[in-house]
């Protein structure tokens, strides 16, 4: 197991992208957080708050917002990732398409750095929330998905058109079977309460007493408010802030004191605060100018309000305890990208050199031997028939390097797949007859 290359109580400040790639593997307990939403506008902080001058723009762009660095590594690492963003593209449009590959690079580099015994909540609401479901079932497998978690409220307006829109709904995955969970208890309603008195009293059978603890917990939760009126203590005045309430309940559950926590879009660090409040450790990422200045003072504002331990509360409201950070941490673990079913025993690393491009590659080869198939040796007149693959797969240790690169016909990509050799592919095109005289 990694050891974290951070200390406690970090908040990187920049892309979270480029420090998570810098983050080692297998290194945090949890991951909460509260991503755009695709929502189509752009948000401000209040004015005259705490958090003035935050914004950010809920907008996106295949064009402007897609880096091709992104989709070259998608497309090379992550096929079955790479399917869920083009169909929903296809689908729905450039802006869904734009938005989940911003979320799915970033996705996998967060259950890189998740521990096997870890487990991630993403917050959304309705406006992308089954394009992102699709989305983490393809990065973290299907069999992972462990709750759809409802967080009901009542608060703002409502409209004579529709049903009012008073829930977000927050995804639970794990990274493996073994992942930590510790249950959750609400209190028994006013008629639970009655019935189970009056059935202890029938039948004096403990069978029938209520637990102290109170009932299991749902996984709607209708018991937390946004608690963020102007008047609230908590409110920062940040556009998307979300209560203590709500991260508190998801640290509790999913992980125990001294564990990571981590949130790549830490905001006005609701996630890093509840994690502190309950004795754990944190790191954040975020790109807002002050997000450290408003994790600093939430922390000292809320930890001197909570009934901490003072040696606790001492180190917390001392400076330099909380850390901004804008350099990227060294990797310490290797440095390993690849997802695990594509990790080999021996890592074979790529000639030095400028990285080109997926379509630098295809220009390149199709330079070498013009628009032919390496696999069956058919010749087309245009070079959209031709795909991009590997010679040596990604699962036996190949490299993404342009001496590993070949273009294949679409019939000889599906036979290849990620098991074949070029040569493998070539004796199995023979015997199935497949092979141009």
């Amino acid at each position: 197991m990694a050891k974290p290359n951070w200390d406690n109580r970090t908040l990187f400040h920049g892309d979270n992208l480029d420090f998570m790639r810098a983050m080692n593997s297998n290194t945090v307990d949890l991951i909460a957080t509260d991503p755009p939403f695709n929502k189509g506008r752009d948000f401000h902080a209040t004015p005259d708050s705490l958090a003035q001058g935050a914004s950010f723009q809920d907008r996106w762009s295949w064009e402007k917002d897609v880096h091709q660095e992104w989709v070259d590594q998608i497309t090379d690492d992550h096929p079955n990732v790479m399917n869920v963003i083009e169909g929903s593209r296809l689908s729905y449009g450039d802006d869904i398409g734009a938005f989940l590959c911003f979320m799915g690079v970033r996705l996998l580099a967060m259950k890189r750095v998740l521990k096997d015994t870890g487990s991630i909540y993403l917050h959304c609401d309705p406006t992308a929330s089954h394009y992102l479901k699709e989305l983490m079932d393809s990065i973290f497998g299907k069999k992972n998905f462990i709750n759809e978690i409802i967080w009901c409220y009542a608060s703002g307006g409502v409209s004579r058109k529709y049903f009012g829109k008073k829930h977000d709904t927050i995804f639970m995955y794990s990274k493996s079977k073994s992942y930590k969970f510790n249950t959750q208890y609400r209190p028994y309603s006013e008629g639970t309460l009655q019935r189970g008195l009056t059935d202890y009293k029938k039948k004096m059978n403990k069978k029938y007493e209520l637990k102290k603890e109170g009932a299991v917990m749902n996984d709607w939760w209708t018991d937390i408010a946004p608690l963020l009126s102007p008047t609230m203590y908590e409110r920062t005045g940040y556009p998307t802030q979300k209560p203590l309430a709500l991260y508190g309940r998801i640290i509790e559950a999913s992980s125990n004191k001294g564990d990571i926590v981590f949130d790549p879009f830490a905001g006005c660090a609701t996630t890093c605060v509840a994690a502190e409040k309950l004795g754990r450790k944190w790191v954040g990422i975020d790109i807002w100018d002050k997000a450290y200045e408003v994790v600093v003072g939430r922390i000292k504002k809320e930890c001197y309000l909570d009934e901490i331990d003072k040696e606790r509360k001492d180190i917390l409201l001392s400076e330099g305890t909380i850390i901004c950070q804008t350099e990227l941490p060294k990797r310490t673990d290797g440095g390993d990208i690849a997802a695990p079913f594509l990790r080999v025993k021996e890592i074979v690393k790529e000639p030095e050199g400028k990285k080109m491009s997926r379509a630098e590659m295809v220009e390149y080869l199709i330079k070498q031997h013009g628009a032919k198939c390496q696999g069956c040796d058919r010749m087309f007149d245009d070079q959209r028939y031709l795909e991009l693959d590997h010679n040596t797969p990604r699962a036996d240790g190949g490299i993404n390097h342009i001496s590993n690169r070949i273009l294949l016909c679409s019939p000889c990509n599906k036979l290849k797949s990620n098991i074949l050799t070029l040569s493998g592919l070539r004796r199995e095109n023979k015997k199935l007859q497949y092979m141009v005289d």
